[in-house]
């Protein structure tokens, strides 16, 4: 592989700009039409397994299915869940949110429930006529379930999980294309950041350093926290940065991603400071590679029209890591679905359904190999699937060479 030095690194103008106004309108405007259909697709689902109405609590969902947004990590109490029967879609709001929900969910009734979801229940549910009512039994604690049950007992909870998680694995082009500008932001805002990064500086500087760039570069907000793992960190596959000094000759981690119109990227980069080591570029070498591998084997597959599965995919990344006597230090999958939320389906991994990935979707491939106390190495890209075209397309544009920082 080419080692790419200081004068040759990637600057921020190499990659697309930040999405303008325009294109946030439109997207609003995408959402807007989907949404019908993609209650039309969660009612006939209902309608054939005998079900009437569904009860669904995460951000993603609801956003997907009414528009109204929560931030990560805010607890809106019953604030965002809601109830899709026949005809109606009813979104519970507190105070804190009737106003925003009027906004964001124009389509949606909004129902005020504050803390008192369990004594409104049976006149929700009786308002869309359910007797059977799916509920998103991953996220529904025991405890809730157990009350509303106890309010209408005449109401049967279906436990139900990942239909709409399963809707939302297949991609509409205006998804795609706010994944592809959030990825856009993770790429500027690295190459940004390159000229900052030396020796004595510390994870967490260099680290808030890239959130800057990510917060001012376009996004909205963090995909999720920024990692940056400096020599024997990075045999950490999730680690976060900390007081540690950026030594030369050791690897640099960075996994990070921008969040544009709630869709978000994911990437991972592995930096060389200063002289990389033989032991480092040889992994670094093999992950390419696999990830070579498997990206290829899904451009094949695409081409020709070839079913492939997430297990398959994985497999092949895996094998050439394997061969490498390296496989026991690969534990993790291969990649997995992004839009809404960093995680989510179709996944790339060893547990995998047999299954042909959906079309069209995005998901990661990032093989890595770690060694604990030494070092690791991951490359991570984002990828759209697209057999119906013949289509397999990077959306992470930033380089994948041996790039030499910090000297």
């Amino acid at each position: 592989m080419t080692v790419v030095e200081a004068r040759q690194h990637p600057t921020p103008s190499d990659f697309a700009p930040a999405p303008t106004e325009a294109d946030r309108t439109r997207w609003e405007e995408a959402d807007r039409a989907a949404r019908p259909r993609r209650l039309v697709r969660l009612r006939e689902r209902l309608a054939a397994e005998g079900i009437d109405a569904y009860y669904g609590v995460t951000h993603e969902n609801v956003r997907y299915l009414t528009g109204f947004a929560l931030g990560d990590g805010e607890d809106g109490g019953s604030s965002g869940q809601f109830l899709v029967g026949a005809e109606d879609v009813l979104l519970f709001a507190d105070s804190r949110y009737t106003i925003q929900a009027a906004r964001q969910a124009p389509d949606a009734r909004i129902e005020t429930v504050y803390g008192d979801l369990p004594e409104r229940w049976p006149t929700l549910v009786g308002s869309v006529g359910a007797r059977r009512v799916a509920v998103e039994a991953a996220f529904v604690s025991q405890a809730m379930w157990g009350r509303l049950a106890a309010a209408s007992p005449d109401v049967e909870l279906v436990p139900v999980e990942g239909w709409i998680e399963a809707d939302r694995a297949t991609k509409e082009p205006s998804e795609l294309e706010r994944v592809a500008a959030a990825c856009a932001v993770a790429d500027r805002a690295l190459a940004a950041l390159l000229p900052a990064i030396r020796p004595g500086r510390t994870e967490l500087e260099v680290a808030m350093d890239l959130e800057w760039a990510i917060r001012t570069g376009g996004a909205d907000a963090l995909a999720f926290d920024v990692a940056c793992l400096a020599g024997p960190e990075a045999a950490l596959p999730h680690g976060s940065p900390g007081d540690r000094p950026i030594l030369s000759g050791a690897v640099l981690l960075f996994d990070f991603g921008a969040q544009v119109a709630g869709y978000r990227s994911d990437m991972t980069r592995t930096l060389f400071v200063g002289d990389p080591s033989p032991r480092d570029l040889s992994i670094y070498r093999l992950v390419a590679e696999a990830q070579a591998a498997a990206i290829g084997a899904l451009t094949e597959a695409a081409k020709d029209g070839r079913p492939i599965t997430g297990r398959e995919a994985d497999g092949i990344a895996r094998r050439v890591i394997d061969e490498a006597g390296q496989g026991e230090r690969f534990g993790h999958g291969t990649g997995h679905g992004i839009g809404l939320a960093v995680h989510e389906q179709p996944s790339l991994g060893k547990r995998s359904p047999e299954t042909p990935l959906p079309s069209p979707t995005v998901f990661s491939v990032e093989p890595g190999v770690y060694v604990e106390g030494e070092t690791g190495v991951r490359i991570e890209d984002l990828v759209t699937y697209e057999p119906a075209h013949g289509r397999v397309e990077r959306l992470t544009r930033f380089p994948r060479e041996i790039l030499v920082v910090g000297r």
